[in-house]
């Protein structure tokens, strides 16, 4: 019966729509081609039309970082006071509880006071109406739109009561400054709850909406502040506070406390959300699909659906709860930007706590700004002899009865037409396993990885996070750190963690994500694997620490009573790097410059020893 009366109510204004001229027949005659699509797409609004903030909370649960385009934070209407309420029925629409979505009397009143051109100066919109305006349809004032707007407002109020209706208006209204409803205008103006505003407050922040530029506070404060006394006089005019209560409240100063984005340690949150998008992806179950695609068309599509997707979830707002420590992030980052201050060098690296695996401290790049390149995960570079531990050293170790005692040769090998040298063109006799290593001799790991072979080598690779790392790279370069495009210091410290105590799991950021109501929804399985047996996670330990004793690591050094490392330096000295292992973190460091050049004049001052040292001790 109420949605005929509505319809009935449309018919009959026709007549008085005809007053203002003949172009409103034609927009009519529109409108109504279209009445059958309103209906079917009027859909219920489930999901908020902003973006809901991205919190991230340090591993003692204290917010560090805020990620919005957006500040938004719905309140449900029973957390809204009822004075918020009145102010906007006051002022807005004050028979909102009795008409059908749009005041028939309010609508003569407009039409009969605007001129017959395009144009709408006078309003007469319900509360139901800016809604659908605000959900639906453009801002643009024909009467064509205005026309869509009725329908759908009469429409909107079949699907849904008017305490939703109003719970989703007082969520959605704009509030300038990229502020959308009433509880994130409350936090952003004046960065407490609505709850703790008072009138004043309240009424000062409600008097944006009607005309967000004209009314923005941070502009126009004292257009702002003429209107909220307008609001206040009609509380008063509508008896629902008094006329003294109005002065008073009129007089109250209005001091502003607007809310400044969190965005502390931009390296590691720039990465947290990296991972978050990877933590859902892996829910999503797309990235099994893409593997398993050929197509490349269809790749493509099924990566753009895994990021709407993404996106989508990301929208509603999420907590997300990590392993930062803060004093250690502050640390890390302070004390290598000091080392390479002056100096076009850049620098990355990753610090792993070795009882929980997790990411505690990560280096982007020097002076690392919010979204920049960050190198620490973006930016694969080869590893050189870094790599040998997890493509040759710990493979053969494992699937052999060899110790480090063993007999290896260091003269001239080839595999084919692959003939590496050692450091500055040396040939060695037969050595021990221990000194080719420690000494990192690069013949002599070919040979050692031949015999194992680049399958059995890469069944122990591709265990381990080297998402860098494809196809391409299944050579007998692969044991000298000879890659395609390389990989990174998360990679690295990532392997390099098996030799914490030969098990592995992934290394995150994340401990847990959850809704705005605190349920998880998102965490990543902790589960191990063994990768290598107690012989070999010995042996490899005792030779990381012989680097470092008497090999190319002289000059690392920690006090947590065990330290091991091994270097890396690429052909021409365009990349340094050390990978090892203290009681306590597993770290990876590179340097180098962002476009490639030597560094052989600065390989005396072993940069990136001091880095290792700064971050592990």
């Amino acid at each position: 019966m109420k949605q005929i009366i509505g319809y009935f109510v449309i018919l009959c204004s026709i007549p008085l729509l005809l007053l203002v001229g003949n172009e409103v027949w034609k927009e009519l005659a529109k409108a109504k081609q279209y009445e059958q699509s309103i209906v079917q797409s009027i859909e219920l609004p489930e999901v908020a039309s902003s973006t809901l903030p991205i919190t991230m909370y340090d591993a003692n649960n204290e917010l560090f970082s805020e990620e919005y385009s957006e500040w938004s934070q719905p309140l449900p209407l029973n957390e809204i006071p009822e004075i918020v309420k009145q102010i906007f029925l006051t002022s807005e629409d004050e028979h909102f509880y009795n008409h059908i979505g749009f005041d028939v009397s309010a609508i003569a009143r407009a039409f009969l006071a605007n001129t017959t051109d395009q144009s709408i100066q006078q309003g007469g919109s319900t509360i139901t109406q800016q809604l659908v305006r605000m959900r639906y349809l453009t801002t643009e004032k024909t009467y064509e739109r205005k026309l869509m707007e009725l329908f759908y407002a009469h429409e909107l109020e079949q699907m849904l009561s008017k305490d939703q209706i109003l719970e989703l208006y007082l969520n959605e209204m704009y509030f300038s400054n990229q502020v959308y409803g009433i509880g994130g205008a409350a936090t952003y103006y004046f960065d407490r709850p609505l709850s703790q505003l008072s009138l004043a407050e309240t009424t000062f922040i409600a008097a944006i909406p009607n005309n967000p530029s004209l009314y923005d506070p941070l502009k126009n404060f004292e257009n702002t502040k003429s209107r909220q006394e307008r609001l206040i006089d009609q509380l008063a005019e509508h008896n629902i506070i008094s006329q003294s209560e109005a002065t008073t409240h009129k007089n109250e100063i209005i001091e502003l406390n607007v809310k400044s984005k969190m965005q502390q340690y931009p390296s590691y949150s720039t990465y947290v959300l990296q991972e978050l998008r990877w933590l859902i992806a892996k829910q999503t179950g797309y990235p099994e699909k893409i593997a398993v695609t050929t197509d490349k068309m269809e790749k493509e599509y099924l990566q753009l659906e895994m990021e709407k997707e993404i996106d989508a979830i990301l929208q509603q707002g999420v907590h997300v709860y990590t392993a930062l420590q803060p004093e250690k992030q502050v640390q890390d980052e302070a004390a290598i930007n000091s080392i390479l201050k002056r100096s076009e060098l850049q620098a990355s690296a990753t610090v792993i706590d070795n009882e929980t695996r997790e990411i505690i401290s990560i280096f982007g790049g020097k002076d690392y700004k919010k979204h920049d390149l960050h190198r620490a995960f973006q930016s694969p570079r080869q590893p050189a002899s870094a790599f040998k531990p997890i493509s040759v050293y710990a493979p053969y170790f494992e699937t052999t009865t060899a110790t480090k005692n063993a007999i290896v040769s260091g003269s001239k090998y080839c595999v084919g037409i692959f003939c590496p040298e050692n450091y500055g063109g040396r040939v060695y006799g037969n050595v021990t396993i221990e000194t080719a290593f420690k000494h990192s001799f690069n013949t002599s790991a070919l040979r050692l990885f031949n015999k194992i072979g680049v399958d059995t080598a890469f069944s122990y690779i591709d265990q381990f996070q080297f998402n860098s790392i494809t196809d391409k790279d299944r050579t007998y370069a692969a044991s000298l750190g000879g890659l395609t495009y390389g990989v990174t210091t998360l990679e690295m410290a990532d392997a390099y963690s098996s030799f914490i105590d030969g098990f592995y799991e992934p290394v995150r950021s994340i401990r847990k994500v959850t809704n705005l109501e605190g349920e998880t929804i998102y965490s990543w399985s902790r589960e191990q694997k063994a990768i290598w047996s107690n012989n070999t996670v010995n042996t490899m330990r005792d030779l990381l620490n012989e680097v470092v004793r008497s090999g190319t690591g002289e000059g690392l050094y920690s006090t947590s009573g065990y330290i091991g490392a091994k270097t890396g330096t690429t052909n021409h000295f365009k990349d340094y790097w050390v990978a090892g292992l203290t009681n306590d973190y597993t770290a990876a460091v590179w340097i180098g410059y962002d476009t490639p050049r030597s560094m052989e004049k600065i390989e005396k001052a072993k940069i990136h020893f001091s880095i290792f040292n700064a971050i592990t001790d």
